[in-house]
């Protein structure tokens, strides 16, 4: 084959074995992230369907967003080569997901409080929390 200009092709082994290895630990992650939403969820139910779902995606996309953010801000990256470290990464995840239905819950009190009140009213109010928090 060789001789005709045409190379065969690699073995695909060890890329497989790698990318096999990224995908269990990527998988392993999302795990801990919906796992923190269950359980914050367990803990006070959501009223309807659609505070379900966003509650559901909000603390997913925290647990993994924010879990990748202390791991690499406390540079503990490393911690991944052994099932001791992995367990440790997985319990930061988790822990990063638990204050994102608190935040969720607390914008969809303040919203359904605010329902019947025109949008401009509600971005006074909220200006205005600002200039407080700020001393103005």
């Amino acid at each position: 084959m060789k001789y005709l200009g045409i190379n065969p092709m690699s073995e695909p082994g060890p890329l497989t074995a790698l990318g096999g290895i990224a995908l269990y630990k990527l998988g392993a992650f999302g795990f801990v992230a919906v796992l923190a939403a269950v359980v914050v969820m367990a803990m006070t139910l959501p009223r309807t369907v659609r505070e379900f779902v966003v509650a559901m995606i909000s603390t997913t996309v925290f647990s993994i967003c924010g879990g990748a953010f202390i791991v690499r801000w406390l540079d503990i990256g490393h911690w991944v080569n052994d099932d001791a470290g992995m367990i440790a990464i997985g319990g930061v995840i988790f822990v990063c997901g638990l204050p994102a239905w608190v935040l969720v819950r607390a914008l969809f009190a303040w919203s359904e409080a605010k329902k019947d009140r025109h949008i401009t009213e509600i971005v006074d109010i909220v200006l205005e929390a600002k200039r407080r928090a700020r001393g103005e």
